[in-house]
């Protein structure tokens, strides 16, 4: 084999132990994400919780979240990947631990903020890798593949974890945790490079550059479309399938815990599903905005069924939720509409504006779906614990809905990219 040849098979061989590598992170804090679904019953008995602490104990993660997201896209453009990695895994590890071994709701908080706060940094890191290790034209395919994979850590934090809990306890499962976040830190460290040829010194941080850049973001009108389209629609995702969709399947259409986390399963799988092929074919397509508005009149239409409260044949109600998934994962092209009308070099920046969004009304609405349905309770209790009605659920469920209607009417200002980067660089005045 002649030598660029095994070069460029070497370069090729890096860079995809690099993405394996971060994929396998993203998809722990996928799986911490939507963790307090699959455990929701069990924490409730362990902090006696009404439903708003609930959804403030869930939506803490999505706080520090969303703070973190234009920070992190700052360090993913200027110190590069590798260092943050291996921080976030450190910080995730102890949260996680904490977290399992917790005694009060004060200390899970504290714990789950520790989590939020150390996971905070993969995706935007893992975007930023595709982004300058790839070839632009495959970015949605490549973050569809990507999500596809860390959609794993989603699917095993419903019926999976809601069995082994049963079997280990869920603070068992967490402080394992722990120990996964710290070896994967570690393994990020030892396996990703900030740049190709960069070396192991990292680029000097200027703020005035930095600034500058994230004030050209955030001042690209184009920028926004994609950031409210990633409010409504992950923001109702995050809130729903994050938290209340388990005990909604419970106490509204009368399933077993299994039957509602097998339910919930197989929502992450056909978003799984959903971001690989919608990436897919609107790469192939050469067109985004359709397909993003496409998928937002789905995913809003399945919200009626829920808001309906009519109990629908176990084989529906999954056919429902699979196609939910895939209508969700519409979102997914956000990212890359935000990435293609600003700099190529602020790709960091851009994205995380725009996933700021989706965790911001995740952080909002999980524990303001909560709040909803405690005005409305009607008092009634099981074993010192807070039952709600189907009519209760129903407030809640209105607010996620709400939040999908608004990304749905956003998508129609989306700027159409042609799956290229159109940025231009504003003339000087004459």
């Amino acid at each position: 084999m002649p030598p660029d040849a095994t070069g460029a098979a070497s370069a090729r061989t890096a860079r995809a132990v690099t993405l394996a590598v971060v994929i396998a992170a993203y998809m722990l804090s996928f799986f911490h994400r939507f963790a307090p679904a699959g455990i929701a019953h069990d924490l409730t008995l362990a902090f006696q919780t009404t439903a708003a602490s609930l959804g403030a104990l869930a939506a803490t993660y999505f706080y520090v979240y969303t703070l973190m997201q234009v920070p992190t896209g700052i360090l993913v453009d200027t110190l590069g990947p590798r260092r943050i990695l291996l921080i976030g895994g450190l910080v995730a590890a102890v949260g996680s631990v904490l977290f399992g071994l917790a005694d009060s709701l004060n200390g899970a908080l504290v714990g789950r903020t520790l989590v939020g706060l150390g996971v905070s940094v993969t995706f935007i890191a893992m975007l930023k890798i595709i982004a300058v290790s790839f070839d632009e034209r495959r970015f949605a395919t490549l973050v569809g593949a990507s999500m596809l994979v860390g959609n794993l850590g989603s699917v095993l934090a419903g019926a999976p974890l809601s069995l082994l809990a049963q079997t280990v306890s869920w603070r068992s499962i967490f402080v394992g945790a722990g120990v996964l976040s710290l070896l994967l830190g570690l393994a990020c460290w030892r396996f990703v490079k900030d740049s190709a040829g960069q070396g192991s010194e990292a680029p000097r941080f200027d703020r005035t550059v930095v600034l500058g850049g994230l004030a050209s973001v955030l001042k690209n009108r184009a920028t926004w479309p994609a950031v409210v389209v990633n409010f409504g629609l992950a923001g109702s995702f995050f809130s729903f399938a994050g938290l209340w969709a388990t005990p909604y399947l419970m106490r509204v259409h009368e399933l077993t815990r299994a039957q509602a986390s097998s339910h919930l399963s197989l929502y992450f799988a056909g978003f799984a599903l959903g971001c690989f092929f919608i990436g897919t074919l609107s790469d192939r397509l050469g067109k985004r905005k359709p397909v993003i508005i496409v998928g937002a009149a789905l995913y809003c239409l399945l919200w009626l069924f829920w808001l309906t409260n009519i109990r629908l044949p176990l084989a529906a109600s999954y056919t429902l939720f699979g196609l939910m998934g895939l209508s969700t994962a519409s979102f997914a092209l956000t990212w890359a509409c935000a990435k293609e009308v600003n700099p190529p070099q602020l790709s960091g920046m851009s994205t995380s504006v725009t996933n700021m969004g989706g965790f911001l009304a995740g952080a909002l609405l999980q524990p303001m779906a909560g709040w909803a349905m405690d005005q409305v309770w009607d008092g009634a209790l099981a074993n010192g614990v807070r039952v709600y009605g189907p009519d209760t659920f129903r407030v809640g469920m209105a607010c996620m809905a709400v939040a999908a209607l608004i990304g749905f009417f956003a998508s129609f200002w989306i700027k159409e990219s042609g799956c290229r980067n159109i940025w231009q660089a504003p003339r000087p005045e004459a």
